[in-house]
């Protein structure tokens, strides 16, 4: 067995919290799933373009049950109601849950497993049955923090709530397993920002999974900001459900750590479920990002479309896997995915896997995929207008990457987004 896996074998035997909620047997056995699979290697479909050799080599210690403190400047700008996470757990003084909307529940899980009520926390139960879910499995048996947040039925919430989740140095290199809830019911609807981001450098793993269940005729706007330090290892999984009518708007953008993979799942089971989901991937140095959706049409006039941009520069590697199913019976479906790529410079690479699957009459589908350098016409129209050629190729980079912000229809929560694009644009232009 790797000493990746070993260590969090001994993690599980110093958990806290591992019998709460009557969750003892089903995290064992996801621990045990996990054990006997073993860490999946460059023949596994799900992971070819993510090698995780050196990655099974390291070692890392539980998160602390009061991590030390951190500069609060890192978190000045984002307002409340917040609920802040400091190397994988609560910190209640940083947190500011003030103006929470009526009808608007924000937890942290520690506090629902400390309940001991199997009904608040019976999302954990999950199992994860596909030995690539090696990191899913991970969570199921170690996750014992993170964001409970439910809307009741009908409440349309104003503003907008943040998760904050900020990592710092530590004298050794910490992993955290958290796993969120967003559960909108029957007409609610809500705007969620997640803000990944560290404070200074540090070599930490965080392994985060996120249930989103959107109820009939519920609407999600939800953003996520990976922002996280140069060392840092990030695993992240979103599985989203949408009944009848739901409507999900999302955003991701990787713009940080040295190895980051995000999954994103969503299963459209309502009539007229709709899913616009955006995302940047901002790879640069020596950073390896891999991002895979899978987007599953099951109910009929489902619809989803997906716009996502990828840069590359310095000898950085980017992986995106685009799957969209459109099973028998979802009849009147459409389904549209673009992912454009640009190439920065001769040694960065990007590997970009658009998959179509229709198993339905009467549906409209397209996806496309590209890969390639900045237009030399743009460029010189620009040049030719007085402008050096790096300026000129900076502001064809931001044009090109903020396209994606178009989902995101609260202007605030948007100009937000749009500042830690820049700032991570202009890092890029440095490096």
């Amino acid at each position: 067995m790797s000493a990746l896996l070993d260590a969090f074998a001994a993690s599980f035997e110093a958990l806290p919290a591992r019998e709460a909620a009557g969750l003892g047997a089903t995290r064992r056995a996801a621990l045990d799933a996990a054990l006997r699979d073993g860490l999946p290697g460059p023949r596994t479909e799900a992971w070819k373009y993510t090698p995780l050799r050196a990655l099974e080599r390291r070692a890392f210690a539980s998160a602390e049950a009061v991590p030390a403190s951190f500069d609060s400047a890192a978190i000045a700008g984002i307002p409340a109601p917040r609920i802040v996470f400091h190397n994988g757990r609560f910190d209640a003084a940083r947190s500011d849950l003030s103006g929470l909307p009526a009808g608007v529940s924000l937890l942290p899980l520690s506090q629902v497993l400390a309940t001991d009520d199997a009904r608040e926390a019976n999302f954990l139960a999950r199992r994860f049955e596909r030995a690539d879910e090696i990191f899913a499995r991970l969570n199921a048996a170690l996750a014992d923090e993170g964001a409970v947040l439910r809307v009741d039925a009908g409440v349309q919430a104003p503003g907008t709530v943040h998760l904050v989740f900020v990592g710092s140095p530590n004298a050794g290199d910490l992993a955290w397993h958290l796993r969120h809830l967003i559960e909108l019911r029957e007409g609610a609807s809500l705007s969620v920002v997640e803000h990944q981001i560290a404070t200074d450098i540090h070599n930490h793993l965080s392994n985060s999974l996120t249930h989103v269940h959107l109820a009939p005729n519920a609407t999600l706007s939800h953003a996520r900001v990976q922002d996280e330090a140069l060392g840092a290892t990030v695993f992240a999984r979103t599985d989203a459900v949408l009944a009848r009518g739901a409507r999900y708007r999302r955003i991701d953008l990787e713009l940080g750590a040295a190895l980051a993979r995000h999954e994103l799942n969503a299963a459209l089971h309502g009539e007229g479920a709709q899913v616009q989901a955006n995302g940047v991937l901002l790879a640069s140095g020596r950073r390896h990002l891999d991002t895979r959706l899978g987007i599953d049409h099951v109910g009929r006039d489902t619809q989803c479309e997906l716009v996502w941009r990828g840069l590359g520069a310095g000898r950085s590697r980017a992986a995106f896997h685009g799957g969209i199913l459109i099973r028998e019976g979802a009849d009147g479906s459409n389904a549209s995915l673009s992912n454009k790529n640009l190439l920065l410079s001769e040694g960065a690479e990007i590997d970009t896997q658009p998959v179509l699957e229709i198993h339905a009459d009467e549906v409209q589908a397209a996806h496309g995929a590209t890969v390639g350098q900045l237009d030399a016409n743009a460029l010189f129209y620009l040049r030719s207008r007085g402008l050096p050629v790096e300026t000129a190729r900076a502001l064809l980079t931001a044009a090109f990457c903020r396209e994606t912000l178009t989902v995101i229809e609260d202007d605030s929560a948007r100009a937000m987004l749009e500042v830690r694009l820049n700032l991570a644009l202009e890092r890029l232009q440095l490096t």
